[in-house]
């Protein structure tokens, strides 16, 4: 069997081999000649699986180490025959790693206490889920929005898009980005949207760029609508939009899901899905694993004060990152290619832990 894989992938190298002729090649050369005779593809968000690439190839499974899928045809490959399959849920932890991190940034750099602030959840699927875990244990009311999960499920928890807007200290979006249908989520932060907002919320987006509409988000910003900014997603990636960059209070190059564990995790599901789809088994998948964190031990002791929010900043730091796209914006795709991916919570050990931060420890993932 012949696999074609995206070389920035982790922890796949060795692995793979034990199965496969594998070939590993950057995003540009995703071409069709230089796919048209694997069987299949390990592929992440960049690369771009189109009718004219995958016309009149040898390919039989697409395998996204990605939570989102719209980098692939999908309408072609199930009318060709082409299997195709994302890793759900991959990366939800790092994503609300990287939520959480953002907001104690800003409630440390604004002297303000996020206890019973109200965050509204649009789009609570595998990452929305795991980012209400997290801020529900930190204190903090919750607010649903996502109506397809409604349809199914019922309103109860659930609200709509109006109340979120109307009733929110924070707004944060985890939705798919799709152009069509009933729950089209194409600039859903829109003008009709910050027309809603009350309360001068801060505005977060770790899904898809195009999620928001820049114009109206900039003006929201400029008129006061809403107050703070934390934008992992742009529209037009890589090329994004620097009054925005400007405007925003954190601003990183889509990397919120870049935990190292999130990217194994990835990688794991890629090479599941191949084993299932042409029957065969993957010896050494458990052997996908990140390296240990450089200090994997956190003293809570060395912290004067906000002892478990300090704990939440050693293991990512998103001002670091904030720095750096700043400072070369233009460099935004090579800041995600050559991201020191972090450990999540459960890579680290606290030392001398008090009573009272048993409880959020415990729901975070931190060893003790």
């Amino acid at each position: 069997m012949k696999i074609i894989a995206d070389n920035t992938i982790p922890y796949l190298q060795g692995i793979a081999e034990t199965f496969a002729e594998i070939s590993y090649i950057s995003p540009e050369e995703f071409t069709h000649d230089r796919i048209k005779n694997a069987d299949a593809l390990i592929i992440r968000s960049i690369d771009k699986c189109t009718q004219q690439i995958l016309e009149g190839t040898s390919i039989k499974l697409i395998t996204t180490a990605t939570i989102g899928f719209d980098h692939i045809d999908t309408a072609y490959c199930d009318k060709a025959g082409i299997a195709w399959a994302n890793a759900p849920g991959c990366n939800a932890d790092s994503v609300a790693q990287y939520v959480l991190a953002s907001l104690i940034t800003l409630s440390i750099r604004n002297n303000i206490d996020l206890k019973n602030k109200t965050l509204g959840i649009v789009g609570v699927g595998h990452v929305g889920k795991a980012v209400e875990r997290v801020c529900k244990a930190y204190g903090m009311n919750i607010l649903r929005n996502d109506p397809p999960r409604e349809e199914q499920e019922g309103s109860a928890g659930f609200v709509s898009l109006k109340t979120i807007a109307e009733e929110s200290d924070i707004i944060t979006f985890h939705v798919p980005y799709t152009v069509s249908g009933i729950h089209a989520t194409r600039h859903l932060a829109n003008e009709a949207f910050f027309g809603e907002v009350k309360k001068k919320p801060w505005f977060i987006n770790t899904c898809r760029g195009a999620v928001h509409d820049t114009t109206a988000l900039l003006r929201a910003r400029r008129e006061g609508i809403v107050s703070e900014l934390i934008i992992d997603c742009w529209e037009n990636e890589p090329h994004i939009d620097l009054q925005l960059l400007d405007a925003a209070s954190i601003a990183t190059p889509h990397i919120a899901g870049f935990s190292a564990d999130g990217k194994a995790n990835g990688t794991r599901a890629c090479l599941q899905t191949i084993g299932n789809f042409f029957r065969i088994p993957i010896e050494k998948i458990g052997e996908v694993v990140p390296p240990l964190p450089e200090e994997p031990v956190i003293d809570l002791d060395l912290f004067t004060s906000r002892r478990m929010e300090q704990a939440v900043l050693k293991t990512f730091c998103p001002e670091t990152v904030d720095r750096m796209l700043r400072n070369a914006p233009h460099h935004f795709e090579s800041l995600r290619n050559n991201y020191n991916h972090p450990r999540e919570y459960k890579a680290y050990t606290l030392l001398n832990i008090k009573e009272e931060e048993i409880f959020l420890s415990d729901l975070l993932g931190f060893n003790r």
